[in-house]
């Protein structure tokens, strides 16, 4: 009775070795990377958080420069970094590399770069006057100089009658 008890004790110890092994040995290896978010413009911040990567590591891609990654605090194996896109990165799909413990894994297609944006006044990308822009103010100040004018002559017109 007592060897079974023993024989079955060492098997459940075994299994549970077993079992753990896989996972033990794939703590170190990076194993998902997430790029958010997934599709950014020209000198935008990406984040990018990476599973089974306990000590930090770097990150890299066409479209941006070697990036440290750093440990997450209360999240066992996962680490994080934030990455700028270059503002001369082409429109288009890029893949990210890490390089995590000597380890690599490199995520096809991982996020998407847009053409960027040029804000301000109705999206305009020249700057000063343009020629229609002084063409049209020197429309309105003749307007304004012939109105006053007649408004002036008017005016003494009135004051003789």
């Amino acid at each position: 009775m007592r060897n079974s008890r023993a024989l079955a004790a060492a098997g459940a110890a075994v299994a549970v070795l077993g079992l753990a092994a896989p996972t033990a040995a794939a703590w170190d290896t990076p194993s998902n990377i997430v790029a958010l978010p997934s599709v950014i413009a020209r000198g935008g911040q990406m984040t990018v958080t990476v599973d089974g990567c306990p000590h930090g590591g770097t990150m890299t891609s066409r479209a941006f420069p070697t990036t440290h990654l750093t440990p997450v605090r209360g999240a066992n194996e996962t680490s994080k970094g934030v990455a700028t896109i270059n503002s001369d990165a082409r429109p288009g799909s890029y893949d990210i590399t890490v390089n995590c413990s000597g380890r690599t894994l490199t995520r096809p297609a991982a996020f998407t770069v847009i053409g960027g944006v040029r804000g301000g006044l109705g999206g305009s990308n020249s700057s000063g006057a343009t020629p229609t822009d002084i063409a049209i103010g020197g429309g309105l100040v003749a307007a304004a100089v012939a109105g006053g004018g007649v408004f002036w002559m008017r005016r003494r017109a009135e004051r003789r009658a």
